[in-house]
């Protein structure tokens, strides 16, 4: 084992879900650091996260709105969680933070299998790994969806979870809010399609693709008022 694969006090991050150089314990630290946090900035609620599975490779997959869908949601899901971050971000102490937080840093645009290949070794591990399958942040809706999550799953055997956030993004022309609401509603695991080729990649990334928006136009829904007054089911986190 290299230097580079120990964690706090020079332990093996092997078995912890979280890529060489993680430090563990400071994970679970910031995550629940983190959470009382979000907490205090936003009002949180979250739908149906009894869906969350406990145990078991999961790639997680949400709309993508706003920098910080992925802090928030990496707090709220009650798992050591993996984000694929763009590269641009590992510089300087926010490097080195994300770093020992255990997220992978991803280039955009160029052909690097690193850190896929460290996130299907997560999965098969049975870790979480999150992807934003647009690719850039934009509207929510998820007219179009990257290849990237269909891909680990397959290579992964692992689920996927759809996520679908509201709140975090400010309406253009609106005045900045004090605690704004923050939905975030949790969709049923699903597996997709299995096998080799590129017909089967479009038709799995399609089904991600698909899946997720669905989700979000449910929770449009919910907000909107058009399934009736939520009730607070089990699981829901106020």
């Amino acid at each position: 084992m290299s230097a580079a694969g120990m964690g706090t006090a020079g332990k093996s991050t092997e078995g912890t879900g979280l890529p060489d150089g993680a430090w563990p314990r400071f994970h679970d630290a910031c995550r629940r650091l983190g959470a009382l946090v979000v907490h205090v900035v936003f009002r949180v609620r979250v739908h149906r996260g009894e869906l969350i599975p406990r145990t078991g490779p999961l790639v997680l997959v949400s709309n993508h709105t706003a920098f910080l869908d992925g802090p928030v949601l990496f707090c709220v899901v009650r798992r050591r969680s993996v984000f694929l971050v763009k590269h641009e971000n590992y510089r300087g102490l926010l490097g080195r933070f994300l770093r020992r937080l255990g997220q992978l840093p991803v280039r955009r645009g160029t052909p690097d299998r690193t850190p896929l290949l460290t996130a299907v070794r997560l999965l098969r591990s049975g870790g979480v790994v999150a992807v934003f399958p647009e690719g850039t942040r934009g509207t929510g809706e998820v007219a179009q969806a990257q290849h990237g999550a269909a891909w680990l799953a397959r290579s992964g055997e692992a689920l996927v979870l759809p996520v679908a956030c509201r709140g975090i993004r400010r309406p253009p022309g609106s005045r900045r809010r004090f605690r704004p609401r923050v939905d975030v509603l949790v969709g049923e695991p699903f597996a997709v399609p299995m096998g080799k080729g590129r017909v089967v990649l479009a038709a799995a990334t399609e089904r991600v693709r698909s899946e997720l928006s669905g989700l979000v136009t449910e929770l449009d829904r919910l907000l909107a008022g058009e399934l009736g007054a939520p009730k607070k089911a089990k699981g829901e986190r106020a």
